[in-house]
C-alpha cells in the first residue's frame, strides 16, 4: 500500500490545473487544459481519499484544481453546456463535495450550471440522453456513469427527487436494450436510428463487449444506488438485482491474473491484452458494493484479486519514477477516425501509462480496501 501512497503523491506533486500529467489526451493534443471528465474521475478520487485519511493536502489539491475552473458568476472555464456532451458532466461530481466543505457560493452556482445542459440534454424516444449532440440518436455505457450520478444526487439533494425515477428508467432502458443474454454483457453502444456504420441494422447495437464501457456501466450503477433515496426502496432493490446479475457474468471472464482483457469474451485471440482501466473500474465496484451491502461478503475477494493483479502487472518503478501500464488511452464509436466497434478497433487504440482514467479507478478500489480493513 505505500507504494500506492507514493505514487499519488508523486502525481499530485507534478500537476497542476493547467498541466496535470494524468491527462495524457491532453498531453498529446498539446492543447490548453479545459473541463473535462478525465480530470473529473481523478480529482473525485482525490477527494474520497480526503475522505476516508482526512489529510489536508488531498483537499487542497482538489478544491484548488475545481477552483482554478469555476468563476464566482458558477459558470465554467471552458465548458458549455450547450455542446451537450455527456462525458462533461462528469467532473460536475466533484462540486457537491467541495461545496459542502468549502461552503463556496460559486460551486453551489456551478451545481446549477451543469444541471442546466443534463436538463436539456437531447434524448432518444425511450428517454435516453444521447451522449453528445455530435452523436445524435446514441446510447453508449460510458455516459451512464458520466452523467446520472450527477443526475440523481442533484435530484436528491436539490430538487425533492423530481426526476429521480427519470434517471431510474434510463437504467432500465439500458438493461432491456443493451445487454446480450447469452453472456449477461453489455454492448459498448446503441443507435435508435440504426444508421451508423458501427451499428447492427436490426439492433442498432454496436459489435463488442469492450472492457472499460462495462467497467463505467458497473460503476454508475453502484455511485446511482448509493445515492438513491429511501423512498426509492423498491428501485435500488431492481437496480441492485440487475447489477449482481451482471457481476455475475463478468466475474466468469476474470482473468487468472485477477485482470479482465480488453475485449472481455475473447481474451484467447490474438492482439488481446489485460487492460488495466476497466479492471481498476470493476475492481472498486465490486468492492464498494460489498460495503454498501448490494454483494455478499464473498464477493470481495474478485475486486481485491483484480487490485493486486493490476498492480502487480502494471504498476513498477522506473529511472526513480512510479508508473502504472497498460492503460487504454481512449475508445469510442464513430467519427472521423472510422471507429467502428470491431474487434481489431478496440485493440488497435493507444496503450499508455500514469493516465488518470486507470489511476483514478486504481485510487477509488484502494480506498475500497481502506474502508474494508477497517472494518475488520
Amino acid at each position: 500500500m505505500e507504494i500506492l501512497n507514493r505514487y499519488i503523491d508523486e502525481l499530485l506533486e507534478k500537476s497542476t490545473p493547467q498541466a496535470p500529467v494524468w491527462n495524457i489526451e491532453k498531453i498529446r493534443s498539446g492543447k490548453p487544459s479545459k473541463w473535462n471528465y478525465i480530470d473529473g474521475c481523478m480529482i473525485k478520487a482525490i477527494l474520497e481519499l480526503y475522505q476516508i485519511k482526512k489529510d489536508e493536502k488531498y483537499l487542497k489539491f482538489a478544491d484548488e484544481f475545481i477552483d482554478y475552473f469555476v468563476r464566482d458568476d458558477g459558470s465554467i472555464d471552458s465548458y458549455n453546456p450547450e455542446e451537450y456532451n455527456i462525458d462533461n458532466v462528469n467532473a460536475g461530481k466533484t462540486l457537491f463535495d467541495l461545496y459542502k466543505i468549502t461552503k463556496k457560493d460559486k460551486y453551489r452556482k456551478a451545481i446549477d450550471t451543469i444541471y442546466r445542459q443534463v436538463k436539456n440534454q437531447p434524448r432518444i424516444k425511450a428517454g435516453n440522453f444521447w451522449h453528445k449532440k455530435i452523436y445524435p440518436n446514441q446510447v453508449w455505457l460510458d455516459g451512464l456513469y458520466m452523467g446520472q450520478p450527477f443526475y440523481m444526487q442533484y435530484e436528491v439533494e436539490y430538487n425533492d427527487c423530481k426526476n429521480c425515477m427519470d434517471s431510474y428508467n434510463q437504467f432500465i432502458n439500458v438493461y432491456n436494450t443493451m445487454r446480450d443474454e447469452k453472456t449477461g454483457l453489455y454492448y459498448h453502444g446503441y443507435d435508435e436510428s440504426k444508421q451508423m456504420y458501427w451499428a447492427d441494422k436490426e439492433t442498432g447495437l454496436s459489435k463488442n463487449f469492450w472492457l472499460r464501457a462495462l467497467g463505467w456501466y458497473a460503476m454508475a450503477l453502484t455511485d446511482t444506488i448509493d445515492i438513491m433515496p429511501e423512498s426509492m426502496k423498491e428501485q435500488k432493490e431492481k437496480l441492485s438485482s440487475i447489477y449482481k446479475e451482471y457481476i455475475d457474468s463478468v466475474i466468469k471472464f476474470q482473468d487468472d491474473s485477477g485482470m479482465w482483457y480488453q475485449v472481455v469474451d475473447k481474451g484467447n485471440l490474438e492482439g488481446n491484452y489485460l487492460e488495466t482501466s476497466g479492471s481498476a473500474i470493476m475492481s472498486y465496484a465490486i468492492m464498494k458494493s460489498v460495503r454498501m451491502g448490494i454483494l455478499g461478503e464473498d464477493y470481495f475477494k474478485y475486486g481485491e484479486k483484480a487490485f493486486n493483479g493490476i498492480c502487480e502487472k502494471y504498476l513498477s518503478e522506473k529511472e526513480g519514477e512510479l508508473q502504472l501500464d497498460g492503460i487504454c488511452l481512449v475508445a469510442g464509436l464513430g467519427g472521423e477516425s472510422k471507429r467502428d466497434g470491431s474487434y481489431e478497433y478496440y485493440i488497435s487504440e493507444p496503450v499508455v501509462q500514469n493516465e488518470a482514467k486507470g489511476v483514478a479507478p486504481l485510487i477509488l478500489a484502494y480506498i475500497e480496501i481502506l474502508y474494508h480493513n477497517q472494518v475488520k
